[in-house]
């Protein structure tokens, strides 16, 4: 190797080796931009995904009435989302034609659970010929699904939080939310 080369390593390393990378922050301040490709797209949580996709399409709309917007009401229902999804305790019961779902948990998962399937029952009710009937319980709230007889199978795959999952509501519902509305009645 020549020497001139090897002294510019020698001398060079140090300095490149304890130079701190340029973060986004840094790049904006000094008038750089990063490549479109190289700028992460997830915000990193689902919550947060959801409520930002909303504020996006409330600045995006020059109706919104901003004296209406509630967006921590749209917070507090993806709590209850996550409290039925990920905390709560449910047990299967085949029936004929259907299956009921016991669903419980303690506080405000309970209060979530109540909240969750009364609302998601009133939602479905009839859509495909599936039928619906809830009912708070003290532990939480049982919801019976019935179906037309070709879709048993379909309804034991999907269990309680598939069948949950089933209509593109819910997004428009956590619009209507966001902008003050009440979408449960």
């Amino acid at each position: 190797m020549p020497r001139g080369i090897l002294f510019l390593l020698v001398v060079l390393f140090p300095i490149l080796a304890s130079a701190q990378p340029m973060t986004e922050h840094h790049m904006m301040a000094s008038g750089m931009h990063m490549p479109e490709a190289a700028m992460p797209t997830r915000p990193g949580q689902s919550a947060f995904a959801a409520i930002q996709e909303v504020v996006q399409i409330l600045e995006a709309d020059p109706a919104t009435d901003w004296s209406k917007v509630n967006i921590d009401a749209l917070r507090r229902h993806l709590i209850d989302m996550d409290n039925v999804t990920l905390h709560a305790e449910v047990a299967n019961q085949p029936i004929e034609n259907g299956m009921t779902f016991m669903v419980s948990g303690a506080g405000e998962i309970r209060e979530s659970i109540q909240r969750m399937i009364t609302v998601h029952a009133t939602a479905m009710n009839g859509i495909e010929g599936w039928q619906f009937v809830a009912v708070t319980t003290e532990t939480g709230a049982s919801l019976t699904v019935t179906v037309p007889s070709p879709d048993i199978e379909k309804l034991r795959g999907l269990g309680f939080i598939g069948v949950l999952t089933r209509g593109m509501h819910h997004q428009m519902h956590h619009l209507m939310i966001a902008r003050g509305g009440d979408p449960h009645h």
